[in-house]
């Protein structure tokens, strides 16, 4: 006999044997155990059995729901070994006729003798066998679980009970918690009964029993979640501790996980197993319960169930007997694994149905829309009419809390269940913007889905969520094609809103196209306030600082973030805190830098938060804040992943190589060098993974390769007009590594500013580089620049061909040639070689 099962129960062993001994001594007594299922009555009355005095005779019984139908089973029980012995008289017990076999025999009735006066001769003869059994030594009966006993032998123990005045006999029964068993009531109100009723146990007879079946200490934790799950329940306990033992938990360092997974199946086979047999409706309510989930309580699960009131009372009372519940209001479960372990245990297909008609009751209770749509996603139904609505405005209020995941959920559950053209257009656009939540590629594909709209308008109209700068850098170039169409579809109609043509103008624009500028120019001067504007003015910014435009690039930015309040600022603000950047005004760039970072996390943007991190990780490295730098490009990458935007996460991961590198501290280059950008990803993105690897090369002293990818980096970005060497110092990098190669002369010549105009200060004369010749307003000096272009171009070199040689881009290199004309007095090549020739 397990011995945990009797912690904790010295003051329940001491009124059974102070009943026992009171019998000895002529004084009768009822002890009444009561308790739920599995408290430990039954061992509680074994072990009081086993310490009876020699003398005493004991008779047992133990009953059992499938002997419900026996009439007289549990006296025929309490009275085989009487019958059994071969003595007439076993222990000088005096009965009327020749042996208690025949006198039973006579006493006990046929099957057929169950009503009327036939009954009451059965109980008074009962009556007299037990009282001749007390005539020399005093009688103990045990009767396990008596409230499974069969309605006759309920009725004799009740019979007996009342008439034991005077007799030396200790009416000893274990009995369920049921408040509504009227003969636990009756047996309790007799004078001479008491009621014992163990309790649960408690977390240090928990501990010492956990602790006594594994044979070893065991953790604390461990002692309390074995605790929390049994509830102090010695049967479960028991269950639960042999199951840990036959898994090899370990004691002292559990993995808790385990443990509760174990637990969920130990509810699920001992208590939920009992109580769908003994209490199906409970069990019913329990489910229900489990179902409906964490919001649920005990009246909407009846209504679920199909249960009326009066049934639901007395489901719900054998629940709360159970100890699975807490008593509420509202009834809830007291722990997460009973839930887990009844939905295990319940047939997929009733889940189902459930699922089915919880949605169906929570819609017409008025329940919020998420509850219902948990319930619409578990269901198999489709096609509902109030279905769809439903499911859009669980996505909205999930969106609006920032859970995008359960958003994408219900709207990809609307488009299943949906086919009208016009509705999963709509549906189309509003899953597309929360996806640009969790996963920009997805994002793009939803955009590139709703660019088959005919309608320039409606077209416009779908497309406008998805316009930011999110989508623009983190999807590959996937969104170019349909924004660019669409902004030019609706630039060619008369008068196109400016609401909608400025941010797809803006759009565009990011990803280096000017499709339908000029029109959104004309809308911008016409009514450039608002968000469109700001939106369309900070990319006019970004883009004319990279292009080598520093007073147009700071007079943009500065009107683009006018009027928008710090507290407010979002992605929009990003385009003027590059132009900041690039342009020397690191101060404001970082400030508002830092206010679009805040503003993603109010809001849980986690796409703009990725790309806020990933220009202030920028911003933060120019202005020497190495450990700022690398902390925002790493939470970037990691965010970045989250959204799936894997040019974001690139960008961000070179970043923080760049930052390490200048920290001194170690890299693992290993990711960095697995990065393969597609060529449609934006320049800046894969500009930043060259410059990172080239700088990693060189770090590990291979300067040619460090080489060919600085220098590749500077005909990526020359190819999309990316002029400025504020944006990615790769020249310098270059200037260096050609240093270290011992190349001086190429290092000077690659380190010369690219673009004339580009840093509005006047440089020293020393650096305008030497006179080449003389016109009437005094010597004529070309640029370093402008000679390196001048000798290619006598060389018969193309404008194409010079840009590809120094890593421009052929609009630098037709901007030089200008210049050179203007300063030498020519207007073209045929007069170039003359005239550097006469000066």
């Amino acid at each position: 006999m397990p011995t945990g099962i009797l912690l904790h129960r010295e003051r329940e062993l001491a009124e059974l044997a102070r009943a026992v001994a009171g019998a000895g001594v002529g004084r009768p007594a009822v002890v009444l155990v009561r308790g739920v299922r599995g408290i430990g009555k039954s061992a509680l009355l074994r072990a009081a059995l086993a310490r009876m005095p020699g003398e005493a005779v004991v008779l047992r019984a133990r009953c059992h729901d499938n002997e419900r139908d026996f009439p007289y089973g549990v006296v025929r029980q309490l009275f085989d070994p009487i019958m059994r012995m071969s003595s007439p008289s076993p222990q000088g017990v005096e009965f009327p006729g020749e042996s208690p076999d025949e006198f039973l025999a006579e006493a006990l009735p046929a099957r057929s003798e169950n009503a009327g006066n036939g009954r009451e001769r059965v109980l008074s003869n009962l009556f007299h066998a037990a009282r001749s059994l007390t005539s020399r030594t005093p009688v103990v009966m045990a009767v396990d679980d008596l409230h499974l006993a069969d309605e006759e032998s309920r009725q004799w123990v009740s019979y007996l009970a009342r008439r034991l005045d005077g007799l030396p006999v200790a009416l000893l029964v274990t009995t369920a918690d049921e408040a509504a068993d009227p003969l636990a009531a009756e047996l309790g109100a007799l004078g001479h009964a008491r009621t014992v009723t163990p309790g649960p146990l408690c977390d240090s007879c928990v501990a010492d029993r956990v602790a006594e079946e594994f044979d070893a200490p065991v953790d604390a934790e461990l002692a309390a979640v074995c605790h929390n799950l049994s509830r102090g329940n010695p049967l479960v306990l028991e269950e639960l501790t042999a199951r840990l033992v036959a898994a090899r938990v370990s004691p002292g360092s559990p993995d808790l996980d385990t443990v509760r997974r174990i637990g969920a199946g130990t509810l699920a086979d001992t208590t939920l197993s009992w109580l769908r047999h003994s209490h199906p409706r409970a069990a019913e309510l329990l489910t229900g319960l489990a179902v409906l989930g964490a919001d649920a309580d005990l009246a909407t699960a009846a209504l679920l169930a199909g249960q009326g009131e009066l049934l639901a009372d007395e489901a719900r009372e054998a629940l709360r007997r159970t100890d699975l519940i807490e008593p509420g209001p509202p009834e809830t479960f007291r722990h997460e694994l009973v839930r887990t372990a009844v939905l295990s245990r319940t047939d997929p297909r009733v889940l189902v149905a459930l699922h089915e008609r919880a949605a169906a009751l929570l819609a017409r209770l008025g329940a919020p829309a998420g509850r219902t749509a948990e319930h619409l996603m578990s269901s198999g139904n489709t096609g509902l009419d109030w279905a769809v609505p439903v499911l859009r405005t669980a996505a909205r209020e999930a969106a609006a809390d920032g859970h995008w995941d359960d958003a994408a959920r219900y709207l990809q559950r609307a488009l299943a269940d949906t086919t009208e053209p016009e509705s999963v257009r709509s549906l189309t656009g509003q899953l597309g913007t929360v996806e640009l939540h969790r996963d920009v590629a997805a994002a793009a594909r939803c955009a590139a889905g709703l660019a088959t709209a005919a309608d320039p308008l409606e077209r416009a109209r779908l497309l406008r969520p998805f316009a930011g700068p999110v989508l623009a850098l983190g999807s590959a170039g996937a969104a170019a094609v349909p924004f660019a169409e669409a902004a030019h579809a609706l630039a060619a109609i008369a008068a196109p809103p400016a609401d909608l043509l400025l941010p797809l103008a803006a759009q565009t624009l990011l990803t280096g196209r000017r499709t339908a500028l000029r029109q959104a120019l004309a809308a911008l001067h016409a009514d450039g306030a608002g968000t469109p504007a700001a939106a369309l003015l900070g990319a006019l910014a970004a883009t004319a600082a990279a292009g080598g435009q520093p007073r147009t690039a700071v007079r943009l930015a500065a009107r683009s973030v006018r009027g928008i309040s710090p507290a407010e600022a979002g992605a929009e603000v990003l385009g003027a805190a590059m132009a900041y950047a690039w342009t020397g005004r690191l101060d404001e760039a970082a400030a508002w830098a830092g206010r679009a970072v805040r503003s993603a996390q109010r809001w849980n943007h986690r796409g703009e938060l990725a790309l806020a991190l990933l220009a202030r990780s920028d911003i933060a490295h120019r202005q020497g804040r190495l450990d700022a730098a690398l902390a925002d490009a790493e939470r970037a990458a990691d965010l970045a992943c989250q959204v799936r935007a894997e040019e974001l996460a690139a960008a961000a991961r070179a970043l923080a190589v760049r930052a390490r590198l200048r920290r001194g501290l170690p890299v693992d280059g290993t990711a960095l060098a697995a990065i393969d950008l597609p060529a449609e990803a934006h320049p800046l993105l894969r500009a930043a993974v060259l410059e990172a690897r080239g700088l990693l090369a060189a770090h590990r002293g291979d300067h040619q390769q460090a080489l060919r990818l600085f220098l590749e980096c500077g005909h990526q970005l020359a190819a999309r007009g990316v002029a400025n060497p504020a944006c990615v110092p790769w020249r310098s990098h270059a200037a260096q590594t050609y240093q270290t190669l011992g190349e001086p002369a190429a290092a000077r010549t690659i380190a010369a500013d690219p673009l004339p105009g580009a840093d509005a200060r006047p440089r020293p004369a020393e650096d305008r580089g030497p006179a080449i010749g003389t016109r009437d307003a005094g010597p004529v000096r070309l640029t370093p620049s402008e000679r390196r272009v001048t000798e290619l171009v006598l060389q018969g070199l193309s404008n194409l061909e010079v840009a590809e040689r120094l890593c421009l881009s052929k609009r630098t290199v037709d901007t030089h040639l200008g210049r050179i004309y203007r300063k030498l007095a020519i207007k073209g090549r045929p007069e170039l070689a003359s005239a550097v020739k006469a000066l």
